[in-house]
């Protein structure tokens, strides 16, 4: 009888216990990624860049606005919004709550498919059965309908009150204290509603540093701004995997990147050209998925420091 019971029962209770930690534990144990990247014409002084992405806000998520309200004592040059913020048709005064410490400084951003609409409840595993067929977003799959629009105007008013400067398939630039940077962004392209041709060109002249900033690493658009010459993508999306392996890391991306890049500092080749890619796992989670495994919530301070 034990034999026959006892490894099912500890199967179950491991499992039990790896999902206890992963919704009541790791999924609120916020943590800042450091990270420096040799992007800066010699002779410039250092920026330290902030980025914040995915924060899926849920009305009542009292400990993420107060960590996200902390960042702000880091004191950064400026703040890099990679999109997702809500997660909640309701989310968007504690949202702005929560980021208004960092609304301070200057900043840029763009938006992602959570912005505009709410999340549906669906599957996990159709992540991983997605993966297999090479389906990702809408890229392939048949377009979203039924679903929830958030009130993501509200929280494109309230940015861009502040002086945050908005890059959905658009270019910008940040000024600060004799340094310009210069931005060029897309609108999601996990959504299709990236649009390249209206922001080619790459790098633009006059300014001291340029980069490239969008929601989701899809290759198209990382493939489009590295040809161009941008020297540092910033992206978020894919949440580290969200629940990853031990020792071994992410099984999915939520879109055609590969799962070594998943999140972190890696490098992106095309038409001959290298740039830096910072992909952020951000610090949140669709609602109806509230679980990180082997992949805590956060955010990352990026250092930019002179080329070698």
């Amino acid at each position: 009888m034990r034999a026959r019971y006892g490894v099912p029962l500890t199967l179950t209770a491991v499992g039990a216990a790896g999902l206890a930690y992963a919704a009541g534990f790791e999924v609120r144990s916020f943590r800042l990624r450091r990270v420096t990247v040799p992007v800066l014409p010699r002779g410039m002084r250092p920026l330290r860049v902030l980025q914040v992405s995915d924060i899926h806000m849920v009305s009542g998520q009292c400990k993420k606005q107060r960590w996200l309200q902390s960042l702000a004592g880091l004191r950064p040059d400026f703040v890099i919004n990679t999109g997702d913020n809500l997660s909640d048709t309701e989310g968007v005064p504690e949202t702005l709550d929560a980021l208004g410490p960092l609304m301070e400084f200057p900043g840029a951003y763009v938006f992602g498919s959570n912005d505009y609409y709410g999340p549906k409840l669906r599957n996990p595993a159709r992540y991983l059965i997605e993966r297999a067929q090479g389906r990702h977003g809408l890229n392939g799959n048949a377009p979203a309908v039924g679903v929830v629009h958030n009130p993501w105007e509200e929280l494109r008013d309230a940015f861009d009150a502040a002086g945050w400067v908005g890059l959905s398939n658009s270019r910008g630039r940040l000024k600060l204290e004799g340094i310009e940077i210069a931005l060029t962004g897309l609108d999601d392209p996990h959504i299709k509603r990236d649009r390249y041709a209206e922001v080619a060109g790459g790098p633009e002249s006059g300014a001291d540093l340029s980069l490239a900033v969008v929601h989701a690493p899809y290759l198209r658009s990382l493939d489009s701004f590295t040809a161009d010459g941008y020297p540092l993508i910033l992206a978020g999306h894919t949440h580290g995997g969200q629940l990853c392996i031990p020792f071994y890391g992410a099984l999915v991306t939520n879109c055609d990147i590969d799962t070594d890049r998943v999140k972190g500092l890696s490098t992106h080749t095309a038409a001959g050209h290298t740039s830096f890619l910072h992909v952020s796992a951000g610090c949140g989670t669709n609602r109806y998925t509230p679980v990180r495994f082997a992949c805590p919530p956060e955010a990352t301070l990026l250092t930019l420091t002179a080329r070698d």
